[in-house]
């Protein structure tokens, strides 16, 4: 069953239907369903599917050839064309008259083999472009060599390209279209463990509780996600240990560079480089206060909500899991998961303001959405807003997010307030968004007031819509 991805289906529907040469550049991290994608777009369509390997420039022609041929004249067996030229040539030949689709697979694999690729894919694009059918597709999970070698400016293939599409995890909307079975309140949980990458989600099962599905997966030296983390980062980094060190200090509470930097015993510029590559994977955000541009007081926090819950639990916990005593371990996480999802729900929280964003809905028309934290100047502390976005220089919207069993009281209503008057807005819309519902006077207060909403869990997931099965 695929479900989703609706929008980047239509993009390439669109590519195809023109009939005339295209290029489309699909890249995303590992596990996204970039696979999965190109396959259910091209599997009731004329089309050459390969995927590059990890080896040399010999093998990885040759399986080419293989794929090609097969295609072309029904060959099996070990021919081979002479050079990658010499089948890219065959292939756009092929679709001189009749629309071809050509994907190829982990492209980086291929390219990084056969240092010419590139230029090659540029002489041909530019010799055949006019005259081709051919919709060409490349893909690839090194995020950093596609923007590198294939998107910049300095790449060969630089302006060819008609189409580019980055994939990303579901969002939470997404992910509770693969569950039916699920009760509302584990639909939320099991994004806050999974995240929203298909390949991790398809682990999980909805017949089973939040607690055997943890059981059978995290705390299972046998399951594929037990080592998910670090097999992940062995296949993308030089030095996994100082990475994995990093990755827990963050998911065990550690968000400043100094505070990092001491808790893995290296220096800052070290942990910078490091901080930097895990970005660029798409595992770790730098976030700074709302609307600030001083890096200072930025902040580093886990972005994929598999690997925060995996580094927040499991490695504290991997003796007892190794020995098999994963009813032990999970009566040591089960009490901490309500914080845990803490962040899980703002989250999701302001996926919800981005979809009335995008239907219109919303009262406030934000760029962007964040989390501000800095001194309460008549208190002289701390202070925290869970999420606020800006319209302009006179509007903007504040929200406070409450993961808890007990419906919200008015106290924390009025804390909102307070919070959004260290701002000097003259239009500002409140939310208080709360998993359990609201109480009495929270009810009655906001009944008198035009600037602001208040959103249980359950008006949230009136969101979701019904999935687009294929």
């Amino acid at each position: 069953m695929f479900i989703g991805r609706e929008r980047e289906l239509a993009s390439l529907h669109k590519l195809y239907l023109s009939d005339k040469f295209e290029f489309a550049v699909i890249y995303g991290r590992r596990r996204v369903g970039k696979t999965a994608l190109i396959n259910q777009f091209i599997k009731d369509k004329r089309s050459i599917y390969f995927m590059g390997v990890e080896s040399n420039a010999k093998q990885n022609l040759e399986n080419f050839s293989k794929n090609v041929l097969e295609f072309g004249m029904s060959i099996q067996g070990d021919t081979a064309f002479v050079s990658f030229q010499a089948a890219l040539e065959y292939v756009f030949k092929l679709a001189e008259k009749e629309r071809l689709i050509l994907a190829i697979d982990e492209y980086p694999y291929v390219a990084r083999s056969s240092k010419s690729l590139a230029s090659t894919l540029q002489l041909l694009i530019d010799k055949y472009k006019d005259s081709s059918k051919l919709m060409l597709i490349l893909c690839g999970s090194s995020m950093s060599y596609i923007e590198d070698h294939v998107l910049a400016y300095k790449a060969p293939l630089y302006g060819r390209r008609t189409a580019q599409m980055k994939l990303l995890p579901f969002d939470f909307f997404d992910t509770c279209q693969y569950f039916q079975n699920f009760s509302d309140e584990d639909k939320a949980l099991i994004y806050g463990i999974a995240g929203g990458t298909p390949q991790y989600l398809l682990q999980m099962d909805d017949r089973l509780s939040i607690e055997d599905n943890i059981k059978n997966t995290f705390l299972n030296p046998t399951s594929s996600l037990f080592e998910e983390p670090e097999n992940l980062l062995k296949q993308e980094v030089r030095e996994p240990a100082l990475y994995n060190a990093i990755i827990t200090a963050i998911a065990t509470g550690a968000s400043r560079m100094a505070e990092i930097s001491t808790k893995v015993g290296e220096d800052t510029s070290v942990c910078a480089s490091y901080l930097k590559n895990l970005m660029a994977l798409g595992l770790i955000q730098k976030e700074l206060p709302y609307g600030e541009k001083t890096s200072r007081k930025s902040i580093y926090s886990l972005s994929d909500n598999m690997f925060r819950f995996w580094y927040r639990f499991v490695p504290e916990n991997h003796s007892i899991i190794g020995r098999g005593a994963a009813d032990m371990a999970y009566r040591r996480i089960e009490p901490c998961l309500s914080d845990y999802m803490g962040k899980v729900f703002e989250e999701i929280c302001r996926q919800y303001l981005w979809k009335l964003l995008l239907s219109g809905e919303s009262p406030v028309e934000f760029k962007e959405l964040g989390r501000w934290w800095g001194t309460d100047p008549s208190t002289r502390s701390q202070t925290e807003i869970d999420i606020m976005g800006e319209q302009d220089k006179n509007t903007a919207l504040f929200a406070e997010c409450k993961w808890t069993n007990e419906k919200v009281d008015v106290g924390v209503l009025k804390t909102l307030i307070k919070r959004s008057q260290l701002f000097h807005y003259d239009n500002v819309h409140l939310y208080l968004f709360a998993k359990s519902g609201f109480k009495k006077s929270c009810v009655e207060m906001a009944r008198d007031r035009k600037d602001l909403a208040l959103v249980s869990y359950q008006d949230i997931l009136e969101k979701v819509e019904e999935p687009a099965v294929f």
